[in-house]
């Protein structure tokens, strides 16, 4: 009796083994022709039946597909199958665990992570593009993180649907008004009651449609409808049918990712349907739209094995072009962007982008802008993880014409997880793209973008000496451009002027009773938005000006090098006031031998007027005089806002100065101690 129940034991066991063996095969048949998520439940199924100590090697292979299915559809879970695959040493299979687990720890944002299980896989695959991608992007985004962009997105709410995703927006043709994209949102019934979608097999999602919109007479985007006339209601998958994209197709049939000839006519698109239940790829169809409505659609072929996958159409400017994605041999790996050219009414000579575009990884998405730039998805390329977008253009500085300079388009457009599908409006850098960062279940959202224009602005304030506002300031702006325009500041001494970009710029401030003020710049190189602030403080006349930081060696007369600077701003005065005169002078304070102080004061005095003679300044222009102590400095508004404890109009004279505390008195000789200029006359050469 022992005997037989043992028996039956092994027997069991057996078929149990039988069984699961029958999964697994069932589950990489499933993964074989791309339908990932019913083949990871397969998978996630068997995993658990397996003894890590027995059946390791088998462990690990169902631990790695169970984490490639979920890479593929974006399952945030594909992470812990890795490591759960690496426990079981799967590695020592297939080191190619360490790239995809690389991939999916940046899509995660664990860049640091990402970037030692790359290196593990170069340590084995040393000139794999991919990783040597990967691991640079994760090396430099601490830095690509505080580039900055000018363009602004934000979330185009009015296309997007919770708990659904909505992605691959295009413009209908050259005009802005109509648009369509990928969703799979659900319908509601006559009864008002939704429909509800079977899910995908690739992704486990409800099927995908291609949904239309249009701009009403206010500029705001209408009700969102499903684009009719391509498909129909049809029988169940599981009854045999054709494979038509005809509009007597079933309800399993998913189409999206289109694009348009300029006139809006002629729609490209791609369209999948089960054969069967079995999910055999994707192709491109082709509808012509007439009175409002879209035709019966019809298959582009592209080559001659029908089973091979192509979709994702792009068409040149020119529509001469048909740019697609496909997985057939002959380009680099994963799936590639290829071309054909139109011979009549037919695509003709397909042919795979070169390596600079295309990588072993995975690029989508093509889509070319009115300037006949590329536009274009990867994974493969260096990025911020998942899919990013990316421009690419012909290089101008060799002779092959296929040689292309590839740009990822960084923040806002990239971020660790998947971003793709952009379009613009017409010529501008204006439209929508798609991404499913921040979101938990990885849905797509369509967000829109824009590039503000560049302003350019001087603006500040006209003042005198003493920080009062010259209501009467007129200001003259000239410009290598040819601008040449005159303004008066406002009563409160403020003024804006809006300027160009790539110009070089002369400005000039006059007001009665003051000196003349000039300054120069110009705004070449720009790359944003800028405002200069040009502030003058004008000079008057009839008072003598206080120049600042102005230092002398102690006792003696030499000046400083940091007295240079505000001398070189008194020569720019000279020379933007040509016909002035000036006396220049000197003073000390109240300590010290009077004629000591006289003597001392009247050769710092030289010493600048030397200075600027040495800058170019005429000598008949200058006059320097050494005042010593015998003339105190009288307390104006701004030096009593600055020291209210003096008085205002307080002569600080020496009697003044004793009768205040020792760290005061030190103040009142600091100003005392000062070197100013002020204007004689007015006409030097004039006549």
């Amino acid at each position: 009796m022992r005997k037989q129940i043992f028996l039956i034991l092994l027997a069991v066991l057996a078929l149990s083994s039988c069984s699961i063996q029958q999964k697994i095969k069932r589950a990489d048949k499933k993964f074989a022709i791309g339908e990932y998520y019913t083949a990871g439940d397969i998978y996630k199924q068997c995993y658990g039946r397996l003894s890590a100590k027995k059946d390791r090697e088998l462990k690990g292979y169902v631990a790695y597909r169970q984490g490639e299915c979920y890479r593929l559809i974006n399952n945030p879970r594909a992470a812990n199958c890795y490591q759960s695959a690496l426990r079981c040493k799967y590695h020592l299979q297939d080191s190619t665990i360490f790239l995809h687990a690389g991939q999916v720890l940046q899509y995660q944002g664990k860049y640091k992570d990402a970037a030692k299980s790359y290196e593990l896989y170069l340590q084995s695959h040393p000139d794999n593009y991919v990783a040597r991608a990967g691991k640079y992007a994760c090396q430099k985004m601490d830095e690509w993180k505080k580039q900055t962009s000018r363009y602004k997105i934000e979330e185009a709410k009015e296309f997007n649907q919770k708990r659904t995703s909505n992605f691959a927006p295009m413009f209908v043709g050259e005009q802005d008004d109509a648009l369509m994209f990928t969703s799979n949102r659900q319908e509601k019934a006559s009864a008002g009651k939704k429909t509800l979608k079977r899910p995908s097999n690739v992704t486990g999602q409800p099927i995908f449609h291609l949904y239309q919109t249009r701009k009403n007479a206010a500029g705001k985007w209408e009700d969102i409808v499903m684009t009719e006339g391509l498909t129909g209601e049809g029988t169940e998958s599981g009854e045999q049918q054709k494979d038509t994209a005809d509009t007597k197709g079933g309800s399993s049939a998913e189409m999206g990712v289109c694009c348009f000839t300029r006139d809006g006519r002629t729609m490209y698109f791609t369209y999948s349907k089960p054969i069967n239940g079995k999910d055999l790829g994707a192709k491109i169809c082709r509808s012509e739209r007439a009175s409002g409505e879209w035709g019966e659609a019809q298959e582009v072929k592209l080559f001659r094995d029908s089973t091979i996958t192509v979709g994702h159409p792009a068409l040149s400017v020119t529509g001469d072009t048909l740019y697609f994605v496909s997985d057939a041999e002959g380009g680099q790996g994963g799936k590639d962007i290829w071309m054909a050219e139109l011979d009549g009414s037919q695509w003709v000579n397909p042919q795979p982008l070169p390596a600079s575009i295309n990588t072993s990884a995975d690029e989508m998405y093509p889509y070319i802008h009115a300037d006949g730039t590329l536009y274009f998805a990867s994974n493969g390329h260096p990025g911020y993880g998942g899919l990013d977008i990316y421009k690419a253009t012909i290089d101008s500085t060799v002779t092959d014409s296929t040689a292309w300079v590839v740009y990822n388009l960084g923040a806002p457009f990239n971020t660790n997880g998947d971003d793709f599908g952009i379009t613009f409006e017409g010529k501008t850098q204006n439209g929508f793209f798609s991404s499913n960062r921040n979101d938990k279940k990885g849905l797509d959202k369509i967000y829109r973008f824009w590039l503000p224009e560049m302003e350019f602005y001087v603006e500040g304030s006209i003042l005198d000496e003493l920080d009062n506002p010259i209501a009467d300031a007129k200001l003259r702006l000239v410009g290598s451009d040819g601008t040449n325009s005159k303004l008066s500041a406002r009563r409160d001494g403020a003024y804006k002027i809006k300027i160009k970009r790539e110009v070089r710029y002369a400005m000039l401030v006059t007001a009665r009773g003051f000196l003349n003020a000039k300054e120069q710049w110009d705004t070449k190189g720009l790359k944003d938005s800028k405002t200069y602030t040009k502030n003058f403080v004008l000079n008057p006349i009839s008072r003598p000006v206080k120049m600042e930081n102005i230092f002398y060696e102690f006792g003696k007369w030499d000046i400083t090098k940091a007295s240079e600077q505000e001398l070189d701003r008194l020569v720019q005065l000279l020379n933007d006031n040509p016909n002035i005169t000036i006396e220049l002078s000197a003073h000390t304070d109240m300590k010290g031998n009077e004629q000591f102080n006289q003597e001392l004061s009247q050769k710092r005095a030289q010493s600048c007027c030397d200075y600027l003679i040495r800058k170019g300044i005429e000598k008949e222009r200058l006059t320097p005089v050494g005042y010593g102590k015998a003339v105190p400095v009288v307390c104006t508004k701004a030096l009593h806002q600055q020291y209210s404890w003096i008085p205002m109009e307080q002569v600080l004279d020496e009697t003044y100065i004793l009768s205040l505390p020792a760290d005061k008195q030190e103040i009142c000789n600091q100003i005392n101690r000062r070197t100013e200029f002020k204007v004689v006359r007015t006409t030097y050469k004039l006549y």
